[in-house]
């Protein structure tokens, strides 16, 4: 069910339980400002999911609270992973749901890291 992006962040969500290493995941890449992970129900050949380690709901939570340090360190996280998994040649996706509308299911900022094939209209 999506989630509404107004509402304050829940430290319980699964992602932050990831960050606090409570959950395990399939671990691609962390720093001190990002964390990488294997979606664990694929929907490419490479479904890399990166998150901000701080506590943001969305990008507009993320681009008014997060300091210069964690918003370039998120950025540049995602253009590693990108290059460390090889799609950046060619090509990839990337996708961050935002809110009801955009179909957020986690309340936890994060995005979608696709490629391995090609991915095809970008809105149907």
């Amino acid at each position: 069910m999506p989630i509404d992006p107004t509402k304050p962040y829940d430290p319980s969500n699964i992602f932050a339980r990831i960050v606090r290493g409570e959950i395990p995941c399939s671990k691609v890449y962390e720093d001190e400002h990002a964390l990488a992970f294997h979606d664990i129900n694929p929907q490419a050949p490479v479904h890399v999911l990166v998150i901000p380690k701080g506590p943001y709901v969305s990008w507009d939570d993320f681009s008014e609270r997060g300091t210069d340090a964690e918003i370039a360190g998120f950025v540049r996280a995602v253009g590693k992973v990108a290059r460390e998994q090889g799609l950046v040649e060619p090509g990839y996706r990337l996708l961050a749901n935002v809110g009801m509308d955009g179909g957020q299911e986690v309340p936890h900022l994060h995005v979608h890291l696709f490629g391995g094939r090609p991915m095809g209209p970008m809105v149907r």
